[in-house]
């Protein structure tokens, strides 16, 4: 009995210390399963640092990232989604992380689309209501007329897009998110970590009010228009020619159904295009900057007086009614042309690098154009620990991205100076030549349309247009009978055009924007890893 009850014994003990090692191993693993939820993990494996300074080693395993993009708007979830899917690990840091609320970027045109499609992010226009555009209509003392953009050679999907820029944000940011090597996280970035002229990161703020920094071998500065980071990296030579004035029109159908609507008021434009099934966004430009008061009632009083005669008829009662419920919301255009300090370890992409009067809606376009280009430059690269290397390769990106960029810079500023009203008659002859000149379809209307939809954005295409609108404006002054006033004003459009266009050019680099292929950096090839 006493050996059985010892071999009993035995047994019991070696069933103990059998269940203890499996309890440990379950508790280990349960304990493992909790710590990883709280860390977000790379694509090989390594998780982001914790505490509050990352690691700033070198070494394999430590964690950095491998890019920081400050802010997440169009530009930063975008670039952050499209680096993210290269494999590369992504630090997104953005002041809000709720959902915006803005009167611009709502327009997307089909260049934009399609850059969209070429990142991967197409199904960010789905599921949040987002309207179809075909084209623009233009409208001016009670005559107008219909553009449509030349979409013959693309697939059927391929149009414009409006929506709320709200919306199209928080679904760009979703998709970023979906990727287990991209980090977003809510905090306000002050400054940048700058160690012997080379930017190693950036010091921020997060959620709880913690100071922590950040570091990865490249930081990219996305925080848009009102970016404090620029300064460091850019001459910004920020203008403010105008403001928007928007309103949200409920419940009422355009003239011309999926597209926008574009008034040569008295004294700039106004524009109109949906943004839902059932909203139309207004935006009235109000030039200089000093806008009326909203909250005297100076605003409302402007819009029923001076800008309701001048919109057509059908929207009258739907734009009396959205100034009734009070929603008025103003912002001021901005435009900077681009002008970068080439910095080691740093880019500097977005409305935080370089902006154009949201007249023809490119901003957008810009900028996925521009993250295209990038990832295209980066895709080859491996390690981006050489800064300077690295900076010196990619000044060819500030080349490369000229003919596209410039293109639509240079048309937002020319358009938006054109479609003006002005006391000078030269000036009007001018604005009435480019609706007429748009009116007359085929060639007339296609080529200007398709720069306008970042489809061809060709800068010799954009001037010759350009001047042909102030040739055939000269040609309606001296036809049937020229006359000595009529030769002077129209000696005076063409000097007027002249006077529009060139510095805008002069401004985007006459060199970069035309001649792109004699600029040295244009031939920079990826440096070996």
């Amino acid at each position: 009995m006493a050996s059985v009850a010892a071999e009993m014994a035995e047994h019991y003990l070696f069933a103990a210390i059998v269940a203890s090692i499996l309890a440990f191993l379950l508790l280990a693993g349960i304990r493992g399963r909790k710590a990883a939820r709280g860390r977000k993990r790379t694509d090989d494996g390594a998780p982001f640092a914790a505490g509050k300074e990352q690691c700033d080693s070198d070494a394999d395993g430590c964690g950095v990232p491998d890019v920081i993009v400050v802010g997440s708007g169009v530009a930063g979830s975008a670039l952050a989604y499209t680096l993210g899917k290269d494999g590369r690990r992504v630090h997104v840091i953005e002041r809000d992380l709720t959902e915006p609320d803005r009167i611009v970027g709502e327009l997307l045109q089909p260049g934009g689309y399609l850059k969209l499609v070429e990142l991967g992010l197409q199904d960010c226009v789905e599921e949040i209501d987002a309207q179809r555009v075909l084209g623009y209509a233009l409208f001016k003392d009670g005559r107008n007329t219909k553009l449509a953009y030349p979409l013959e050679k693309f697939h059927s999907d391929v149009a414009g897009r409006s929506f709320h820029h709200g919306r199209f944000i928080q679904r760009m940011r979703q998709k970023a998110a979906t990727l287990p090597n991209v980090r977003l996280e809510q905090g306000t970035v002050t400054s940048l970590l700058e160690e012997n002229g080379t930017i190693k990161g950036v010091l921020y703020k997060n959620k709880a009010g913690e100071e922590l920094k950040a570091f990865a071998p490249l930081t990219i500065v996305c925080d848009g228009c009102f970016s404090n980071l620029r300064k460091s990296l850019c001459s910004p030579k920020v203008d403010i020619p105008s403001s928007f004035v928007g309103l949200v029109l409920e419940n009422c159908e355009l003239p011309f159904p999926n597209h926008g609507h574009v008034v040569l008021a008295d004294p700039s434009p106004i524009l109109f295009y949906p943004i839902s099934s059932n909203e139309v966004r207004c935006l009235v430009d109000v030039p200089g900057q000093k806008v009326p008061s909203v909250t005297n009632g100076e605003m409302a009083s402007y819009l029923k007086t001076v800008v309701t005669p001048q919109i057509p008829a059908q929207l009258h009662d739907p734009f009396i009614s959205a100034i009734d419920k009070g929603n008025i919301r103003t912002i001021a255009n901005r435009s900077m042309p681009a002008v970068p300090h080439p910095t080691p370890g740093a880019l500097l992409m977005g409305d935080a690098f370089n902006m154009r009067h949201p007249l023809t809606g490119g901003g957008m376009t810009v900028a996925l154009s521009d993250i295209v280009l990038l990832h295209n430059l980066l895709k080859p690269l491996r390690d981006l620990h050489d800064a300077s290397t690295l900076c010196n390769y990619l000044e060819s990106f500030y080349t490369l991205r000229k003919p596209i960029a410039s293109t639509i810079n240079t048309l937002a500023g020319a358009l938006y100076k054109v479609f003006s009203a002005s006391p000078d008659r030269a000036r009007n002859e001018m604005r009435q030549a480019c609706f007429d000149y748009l009116s007359l379809g085929g060639v007339f209307s296609n080529g200007p349309i398709s720069l306008l939809s970042g489809l061809n954005p060709r800068p010799l295409t954009l001037v010759a247009h350009f001047f042909a609108v102030a040739i055939y404006g000269v040609g309606r002054l001296l036809l049937p009978f020229p006359s000595p006033k009529r030769m002077w004003i129209g000696a005076r459009l063409i000097s007027g055009a002249s006077g529009i266009i060139f510095p805008i050019i002069k401004a985007e680099g006459v060199r970069q924007m035309f001649f792109p292929a004699t600029v040295p950096a244009y031939y920079r090839k990826p440096p070996a890893n």
